[in-house]
C-alpha cells in the first residue's frame, strides 16, 4: 500500500512535528499532491491511456477527478467526461462526493445540466456523456477525456472507439481510465496497449478512509469468493470452465442494435423471484429477451432488471419492464413463491399477461439447452450486461443454488424457444 506524502512525513519525521507543520500550514490538507497516495496520482511518462484498475473503494472517482482539475488548470480546453449511465455521470462524477464540484471551494466550475456541460472560469469546459449513447460521441472532439467505470458499459467497444476518435485535440490528449475490471474485450486490449500505463489496486488500500461499517459487513462477507477477488482486489478472472456458458460465445455474437430487416416476433420477460425481502434476501432475476422470425429463430437479451427489493418492490419492477419493452408476456418460476408471485405481479398491473414456470427438471439441464443456443451463435446480447454476464460464465453447476440473473435468463430464452413448438438443433 503506498503512502501519502503526508503518511511519509509522519513516518520520517514524528506525529508531533508533522501536526505542527499542518497546523501553521492547513492549506497542505487541500493539496491533492499532499495527502493522495503515490498510486492516486498520474504517471510520469508519454502514455496515452492511464487506467486505474482497483477495487470498490479504493479513490478511483477522486483520482479521475482529480485528474481533470488538474488537466484544466494546465491549460486543457475541451475534456469529455463518460460513465456509465448519464445518472452515473451526474450523481458520479460531476456532482457526487469525490466528483469534480466537491474539489472546489473557490471558483467552482458552473455545472449546465441542460447543456451537459462544466464551464471553467479559464475557459474550459467538460461535455458529460452516457456510455448508453456512444452516438452522442460521434463527432466532438476533445484534448481529454475521463471514463469511469469502462467495464460496465453498455455499449462499451462503441462508446469507447467513439471516445477516441474524438480523443485529437491538443499537443498531447490524454485519456484517464478508472474501473474496477471485468474480462471484456476492451479492458483486455488496454491491458496489451503499450500506450497504456496501469496503475493496480484493492479496497484496502483505502481503509483508512472507509467506514468500519464497511469492512465488517462487504469485505469480510466477500473476502475469498470469485466476487471478492473481482470487486476488491481488481482481479481479471477467468469463466469457470465448468459453468454451461462462455464469455467468448457472448463477445463472438454481441450486438448493439437489432439488424436492420430483423423483426423480433414475440418478446418475454423472466422472473426468478426471491419469495422474502430484507438485507439477506435474494435479488429478484429480472431479464427482458426477443425471437425473431428466422427459422430457426435468433434470440435476442435486451435488459437485466434484476433487484434487490421486497414482493410488491421487484413485480413494479418487472411490470415496468414489461411495458418499457412491450413484451408479451411476463414468465415467472413459481417453486417457492406459489401464487405469490401471480398476485404480486396482477396487483401493480392486473392486465399484464403472466405465465407460472414451474422448475421440474435441475438447474443444469434447464441451463444446457440454452448454453448450446449461444454456441451456436444464436443468442445476441443487445449491449453489455455486465452483471448478468459474470454471474453466467462463474456459475459452478456442482453448488446447489444458481445466480438469479442466469435464472431469469433460463427462463426467458426456455419460454421463447418452446413456443411454437421451436426447439434447440
Amino acid at each position: 500500500m503506498g503512502l501519502s506524502l503526508i503518511q511519509q512525513r509522519i513516518e520520517t519525521y514524528g506525529y508531533e512535528k508533522v501536526y505542527e507543520y499542518v497546523s501553521q500550514n492547513p492549506h497542505v490538507l487541500t493539496e491533492w499532491e499532499e495527502i493522495a497516495r503515490p498510486e492516486q496520482l498520474p504517471p510520469d511518462g508519454d502514455w496515452q491511456y492511464w487506467m486505474i484498475k482497483a477495487g470498490r473503494g479504493f479513490g478511483k472517482t477522486r483520482s479521475g477527478a482529480e485528474w481533470v482539475k488538474a488537466k484544466v488548470n494546465s491549460g486543457y480546453k475541451r475534456i469529455a467526461l463518460v460513465g456509465a449511465t448519464a445518472a452515473d455521470v451526474r450523481d458520479i462524477m460531476v456532482d457526487g462526493e469525490a466528483g469534480i464540484l466537491s474539489l472546489y471551494k473557490e471558483d467552482p466550475p458552473e455545472y449546465i445540466p441542460s447543456k451537459r456541460q462544466l464551464q471553467w472560469s479559464n475557459g474550459a469546459k467538460a461535455y458529460t456523456y452516457s456510455a448508453e449513447e456512444p452516438k452522442r460521441l460521434r463527432g466532438p472532439s476533445h484534448d481529454a477525456a475521463w471514463a469511469d467505470e469502462l467495464a460496465a458499459w453498455k455499449y462499451a467497444t462503441a462508446s469507447w472507439d467513439q471516445l477516441m476518435f474524438g480523443l485529437r485535440l491538443g499537443s498531447n490528449p490524454q485519456c484517464c481510465i478508472t474501473t474496477t475490471p471485468r474480462p471484456i474485450k476492451v479492458i483486455k486490449d488496454l491491458l496489451k496497449d503499450p500506450g497504456c500505463v496501469v496503475t493496480l489496486g484493492s479496497t484496502y488500500d483505502n481503509k483508512a478512509n472507509l467506514a468500519p461499517q464497511f469492512y465488517n459487513k462487504i469485505i469480510q462477507k466477500y473476502e475469498g469468493t470469485r466476487l471478492g477477488r473481482q470487486e476488491i482486489h481488481a482481479e481479471i478472472l477467468d469463466d469457470n470452465p465448468d459453468s454451461v456458458f462462455n464469455r467468448n460465445d457472448i463477445d463472438r455474437y454481441r450486438l448493439d442494435e437489432v439488424p436492420e430487416g430483423v423483426k423480433i416476433v414475440m418478446l418475454h420477460i423472466g422472473v426468478d423471484p426471491a419469495v422474502t425481502s430484507g438485507d439477506d434476501a435474494d435479488d429478484t432475476g429480472i431479464v427482458a429477451a426477443g425471437r425473431d422470425q428466422q427459422n430457426p429463430p435468433h434470440f435476442y437479451v435486451f435488459g437485466d432488471y434484476t433487484c434487490h427489493k421486497s414482493p410488491m418492490g421487484w413485480a413494479a419492477a418487472a411490470v415496468y419492464a414489461y411495458h418499457n419493452h412491450e413484451a408479451n408476456k411476463i414468465v415467472g418460476e413459481t417453486n417457492n413463491g406459489g401464487d405469490l408471485v401471480r398476485t404480486v405481479i396482477h396487483t401493480v398491473d392486473p392486465a399484464v399477461r403472466f405465465d407460472a414456470v414451474h422448475a421440474s427438471r435441475g438447474k443444469v439441464t434447464r441451463a444446457e439447452p440454452i448454453g448450446a443456443l449461444y454456441e451456436q451463435g444464436r443468442v445476441h446480447h443487445i449491449g453489455t450486461f455486465a452483471k448478468l454476464e459474470d454471474e453466467m460464465c462463474s456459475w459452478d453447476p456442482s453448488i446447489p443454488e444458481s445466480p438469479d440473473r442466469m435464472d431469469a435468463l433460463v427462463w426467458t430464452l426456455s419460454s421463447l424457444n418452446t413456443a411454437g413448438r421451436i426447439f434447440v438443433g
